[in-house]
């Protein structure tokens, strides 16, 4: 039996739990209208049922959140709580196709509940007007089965992981950029499973990381990440199938090319028991302090001729494209991050465009360790004098 062949593991809240008997008749779910769907043997009636008495809490109804909350409520989970303090703006229409001209200017959280319920009349959607912040956290989502984040800031998704991780609650998470998304789940399991702490140990620095708005994002993009999180939110809840658990998916659009990462929990860090207010370290330097720790096109020459190590730590995929820079060593992030000692101390790391490596030389100054990050990665080296090594 391969792993696809075994059932994910169904919060046990939800295990054997039915429609709620006090439920109003209009909102105790008509089977029939889910029978296509109920046909899978993966998840036939007692699956449906585990859908129909599940509570999912949604951060945000952005560009993810629009097609995961659709196909969520068009599955029949039972009850869906929306957070979003935000109002619709005509910018959101190419990609939130949940709402129309008529919403603009409204909460996103009521107007996607309205259309929701249309839609979906027996689920009930709850809308939450309200910033999730290190003092309501816990409170607000306590109670649900699972949690699905799908906010486009660093902030509250270290808040919604923390959160997670001390109520046990499994946790869908999905990232989109230009024509790029990544779709994960993350479930503390007490202590021993993977976080979003684990894979991003060190909040990025203002500017480090591009937004949408900066560096922009397609509408259909939103949609092939946002359904991906919705099937994972599925799966979990009615235990089918492979989960995300340990995993990173990660998407390309341009080449309509799925690869992924494994993902292990760094043992050196202790299970969250409190929630950091990340709003107050996110702006800060990061512990490598300035940018002494930073090499530029410029310097990376006289570097090599010296003989400094310069790893490149881009997936294997990344590489036939552009080659590498010559005298430069392969090393994955992942793998890097997972094997590595003192020997890698002195080195110059680098990307594609800088942001992992930087992120990957703080994580390692975490640990005592001091690499280098060059500046603006390999995509900055045009015009530069680095040779660069075809494959």
């Amino acid at each position: 039996m391969s792993s696809a062949d075994l059932p994910a593991p169904v919060p046990p809240r939800i295990r054997d739990r039915a429609v709620p008997a006090d439920r109003p008749a209009a909102q105790r779910h008509d089977l029939g209208r889910y029978l296509r769907q109920m046909r899978l043997p993966q998840l036939g009636e007692t699956g449906q049922r585990r859908l129909a008495g599940a509570r999912v809490a949604v951060i945000g109804a952005g560009g993810l959140g629009a097609p995961a909350l659709t196909y969520l409520a068009a599955a029949g989970i039972g009850e869906i709580t929306l957070f979003d303090p935000d109002t619709v703006d005509a910018t959101n229409l190419h990609r939130q196709v949940l709402f129309t001209e008529a919403d603009l200017g409204r909460s996103k959280a009521v107007a996607a509940a309205e259309h929701l319920h249309a839609q979906s009349p027996p689920v009930s959607v709850r809308a939450v007007v309200e910033t999730l912040t290190p003092a309501n956290a816990l409170g607000l989502l306590s109670g649900h089965d699972l949690v699905m984040d799908g906010t486009d800031n660093f902030p509250t998704r270290y808040l919604a992981s923390d959160a997670c991780e001390i109520l046990d609650l499994p946790l869908v998470w999905g990232s989109i950029l230009a024509f790029s998304g990544q779709v994960s789940v993350f479930w503390g399991a007490g202590g021993r499973g993977v976080t979003y702490r684990d894979v991003h140990p060190v909040p990025p620095r203002p500017g480090e990381v591009p937004s949408c708005a900066e560096a922009g994002v397609l509408g259909m993009l939103c949609g092939v990440i946002g359904s991906t999180m919705a099937m994972e939110a599925v799966k979990v809840l009615a235990g089918m199938g492979d989960v995300l658990f340990g995993r990173l998916a990660l998407y390309d659009a341009l080449r309509a090319r799925w690869d992924e990462l494994p993902l292990a929990r760094d043992p050196q860090r202790l299970p969250v028991t409190e929630i950091e207010d990340v709003m107050l370290t996110c702006g800060l330097p990061g512990p490598t302090g300035p940018a002494r720790d930073e090499v530029t096109a410029a310097q990376l020459p006289a570097l090599l001729a010296a003989g400094t190590r310069v790893i490149d730590i881009r997936e294997e995929r990344e590489l036939p494209e552009g080659g590498m820079i010559a005298g430069a060593e392969h090393v994955p992030m992942g793998e890097l991050l997972r094997g590595a000692d003192h020997e890698v101390a002195g080195a110059v790391l680098y990307c594609a465009a800088g942001t992992r490596s930087a992120s990957t030389q703080r994580a390692l100054a975490e640990r005592g360790i001091r690499v280098r990050s060059l500046t603006g990665g390999f995509d900055g080296l045009a015009g530069s004098e680095v040779e660069i090594q075809r494959r």
